[in-house]
Order: structure tokens, then C-alpha cells, then sequence
């Protein structure tokens, strides 16, 4: 009994982990949301060194880094694409154990030919780096797949 108990309320911490995606989500005014006052967050478009990070630079069309993108985004494990609309993309990423999700964010700049991008935690404060390291792991990905 102490078994299941132990399971049950297991369960429902991990679940309690994935939070509810943000109502900030998405492009407004040309730009994606900042990032909070928390370090566990990476954007493009911040302005301070806290949470900024380089955009991804692509040639070609804006087509053609958007397939490279996904791609890149659905070989990697536990990456689910929520909205991919136009000039913007939204997945999710769960952490193995305790189930957290982050939120990144896609936006294309065509006129420069960059991709922005914003990763943040849903939950808690520090993500111990966890959020650039993809972001770096992902603009890794979308250079060896574009060929650049």
C-alpha cells in the first residue's frame, strides 16, 4: 500500500512539472516576449548580457531554413513542435525526469536572413544553463544540416 501511495503522489509531482503554457507565447509588435527577470532564459532579442544569445544566420530561402529547422528540432529527443505558422515557430521540450517543459520560440527575419529565437523554463528559476546549451546545440545543428 505505502508502494502505491508513494507512486501516486510520484505521479502527480511530475505532472505538476510541466505547468501551463505561457499566454505570452507568439510575435507581438514584430518581437518575441522578453525574457523574465529569471537566468533561466535565452533570447536573441534580449537587451543585457543576463539572457542574450546570438541569432541564427541562414541563406537561401526562408523556406528552406524553415525545413532545416524543424528538422532539426524533431531529431532531437523529447521535442514536441506545437505551432508552426509563417514566420513563426513554437515546440516544447520535457526534461526526462521530472517532465519540466521549456518554451522556444522561433521568429524569421528575412530582410536580414536570421532566425530569432527565445527559450525559456516554464517553471522555476534556474535551469543550471540548460536553455542556451540547446539553443547553442540546435544553431549547431541547423549550421551542419544548411551546410554552412
Amino acid at each position: 500500500m505505502l508502494k502505491l501511495s508513494s507512486a501516486i503522489v510520484l505521479c502527480l509531482f511530475m505532472s505538476c512539472c510541466s505547468g501551463t503554457r505561457p499566454a505570452t507565447l507568439g510575435i507581438k509588435e514584430g518581437k518575441l516576449s522578453p525574457c523574465p527577470g529569471s537566468p533561466n532564459c535565452v533570447s536573441t532579442q534580449a537587451p543585457g548580457d543576463k539572457h542574450k544569445i546570438d541569432p541564427i544566420r541562414y541563406t537561401g530561402t526562408k523556406e528552406q531554413a524553415k525545413k532545416i529547422l524543424v528538422q532539426v528540432i524533431s531529431s532531437m529527443k523529447r521535442a514536441t513542435i506545437i505551432t508552426d505558422e509563417g514566420d513563426y515557430i513554437h515546440a516544447e521540450f520535457t526534461s526526462l525526469i521530472f517532465r519540466f517543459v521549456d518554451d522556444v520560440e522561433f521568429s524569421f527575419d528575412h530582410k536580414n536572413k536570421l532566425i530569432h529565437f527565445r527559450s525559456a523554463s516554464r517553471l522555476g528559476y534556474s535551469d543550471l544553463g540548460a536553455n542556451r546549451k540547446r539553443m547553442e546545440e540546435i544553431r549547431k545543428g541547423f549550421e551542419v544540416a544548411s551546410g554552412q
